[in-house]
């Protein structure tokens, strides 16, 4: 049976990756994009998909974007995610605030709003986290914290939604070939070789296992590291 799916970060990286598996399998994706501009790319992109606006750093316009969307939703996944390196001692207060909005209050809103559809579906809620939501490093305070906090969210609603026959799921990539890790490289000032790193088709992988696996069970934590070389 066709499944449908809420995607966010679905132009690029792990979420552009897992936005083709869906689609190729004949599912229903609904991506969510933050401006008109870009939605109108990412539905170019994604022959078949649909996309609907809103802002993640303004989680108030979720509910309004999604509210005509279908009465059962197979899974929310939620790739989206920013990333701005700085120690806190000198992080300025907007670079904590844009990770945190982004990152953990954005998908908290996103979840809330599309929870009766999912119990409806007796669905999945995906959250791709990150290394940095297990571990915190120098440098990588604010982004950590909201992964951190990510996983909170994810641990919380797990039992939750339990009884609702909700499946709640996080995996946790290590560094991985995106445009987000080139970013992080050029935070850090270093050269970036994509080939030192996850393929986002191997997170793709791992994501897709998470979702298709047999109703008598769920992956609730999922690392994924680089492998050897």
């Amino acid at each position: 049976m066709t499944q449908i799916h809420v995607l966010t970060g679905a132009g690029s990286g792990i979420g552009l990756a897992v936005a083709r598996r869906l689609l190729d399998r004949g599912d229903r994706l609904i991506v969510v994009a933050r401006d008109r501009r870009r939605a109108s790319e990412v539905e170019a992109e994604l022959p078949g998909s649909r996309a609907v606006v809103a802002d993640l750093s303004r989680p108030e316009q979720i509910a309004a974007a999604v509210a005509d969307l279908p009465g059962h939703v197979d899974s929310v996944i939620h790739a989206a995610g920013i990333v701005d390196l700085g120690e806190v001692a000198d992080a300025p207060l907007l670079s904590w605030t844009d990770q945190l909005t982004v990152n953990l209050v954005a998908p908290a809103e996103l979840t809330r709003v599309l929870l009766p559809s999912i119990r409806a579906a007796r669905g999945q809620v995906l959250f791709i986290n990150s290394g940095a939501g297990l571990t915190a490093h120098p440098g990588w305070g604010a982004y950590a914290a909201s992964k951190h906090g990510l996983k909170a969210l994810a641990d919380a609603l797990r039992g939750e939604e339990a009884p609702h026959g909700v499946r709640v799921t996080t995996v946790y990539p290590g560094r991985t070939a995106t445009p987000m890790q080139a970013r992080v490289h050029e935070q850090e000032g270093r050269d970036y070789d994509p080939g030192a790193f996850i393929d986002p088709e191997s997170v793709a992988d791992a994501v897709m296992t998470a979702l298709t696996l047999p109703r008598d069970a769920v992956i609730s934590d999922l690392t994924v590291r680089p492998g050897p070389r």
